[in-house]
C-alpha cells in the first residue's frame, strides 16, 4: 500500500489542524496518523491509494480556516507499522 509522510509548515498548531487532517484522511479512506512536532510543524503519515493521497495533499496545502500553510514537504515512506485507522497522536 502506498505511504507518504507529510510535514506541514506554517501556523498549524493550535488551530485544529490535526482534527482537520484526520477528518480529511478518513473521508479519503486513508489510514495512518497525524501529530504535532516540537518545532511547530505537523507530521502526517498516510497509507492508501495514490489518488486518495493526492487528494489529501491538496487539503493539507489549504488547511482549516484559522491556519496558514507555508509549505508541505512530502516523502515516500515504508511505515514501521500497518495502520488500520487514522488517528491523532499527542
Amino acid at each position: 500500500m502506498p505511504s507518504r509522510r507529510y510535514r506541514v509548515r506554517g501556523v498549524v498548531q493550535g488551530v485544529f489542524y490535526r482534527s482537520f487532517t484526520a477528518e480529511a484522511a478518513v473521508r479519503h479512506g486513508l489510514a495512518g496518523f497525524t501529530r504535532n512536532l516540537p518545532d511547530g510543524t505537523v507530521e502526517v503519515v498516510a497509507q492508501g491509494p495514490e489518488a486518495a493521497l493526492t487528494a489529501l495533499r491538496a487539503e493539507l496545502e489549504t488547511g482549516p480556516p484559522d491556519s496558514r500553510v507555508d509549505g508541505v514537504d512530502e516523502s515516500v515512506v515504508e511505515p514501521s507499522e500497518a495502520f488500520t485507522a487514522f488517528t491523532i497522536r499527542g
